[in-house]
């Protein structure tokens, strides 16, 4: 009776943090509308950062939720059994630590990939492109066409390059081609030089 009603409770605290989580969350990520082109190029700034930022709250709040009291204690019965009270201070310490290490080590992996500059950067070309009368990078609507096309410049250009290197190599074992050649024949005309003063001295 006791492991449900701590596990009940525990649930029930968890999933009132969640919900306030997911609340400070939109309250972060909702902008005011006052009409204004800044405000609405600043919401859109910032508006793949939030929703990024909120999809990993609510990943991480579903992973902690599947380290449930009951799942924890029921991995360590004999000691849940010894002390309950105990065993739930030791799940909620767990369950803390674990969420602020992944929440670090997901910092340190937007730091290092610069996720911030780079989400900014995609809302920045949205808002020019919604002003840019020319034609989208993908003009046929047919993304193997247009990738082709794109990348079509770039390999012709690493084949004119890799020909020229091509040439370069050939043009560099001919001479060295060339170099073995009057080596050996240097060597044959130095045996038929020995070969002849043997004879001679016979």
């Amino acid at each position: 009776m006791e492991d449900q009603d701590g596990s009940g409770q525990n649930e029930e605290e968890k999933q009132k943090e969640s919900d306030s989580t997911e609340k400070r969350t939109d309250a972060v990520a909702t902008v005011d509308e006052p009409g204004c082109k800044a405000a609405e190029e600043t919401a859109a700034r910032y508006s793949r950062l939030k929703l990024f930022d909120k999809v990993i709250q609510k990943s991480l709040n579903k992973f902690i939720e599947h380290a449930s009291f009951k799942v924890f204690a029921s991995t360590f019965r004999p000691l849940y059994k010894k002390n309950v009270k105990r065993m739930e201070e030791i799940h909620k310490h767990f369950t803390e630590m674990l969420q602020k290490s992944i929440q670090e080590d997901i910092m340190k992996l937007m730091e290092e990939g610069k996720f911030e500059s780079k989400f900014n950067e995609l809302d920045k070309l949205e808002i020019k492109a919604k002003d840019n009368p020319d034609p989208a990078w993908r003009p046929s609507g047919v993304p193997e066409q247009d990738i082709c096309s794109f990348l079509m410049p770039y390999y012709q250009k690493q084949e004119a390059y890799m020909k020229l290197e091509l040439k370069r190599i050939q043009a560099e074992n001919a001479a060295l081609a060339e170099r073995v050649r009057a080596g050996r024949e240097g060597i044959a005309q130095t045996e038929h030089r020995i070969s002849t003063g043997v004879d001679e001295w016979k």
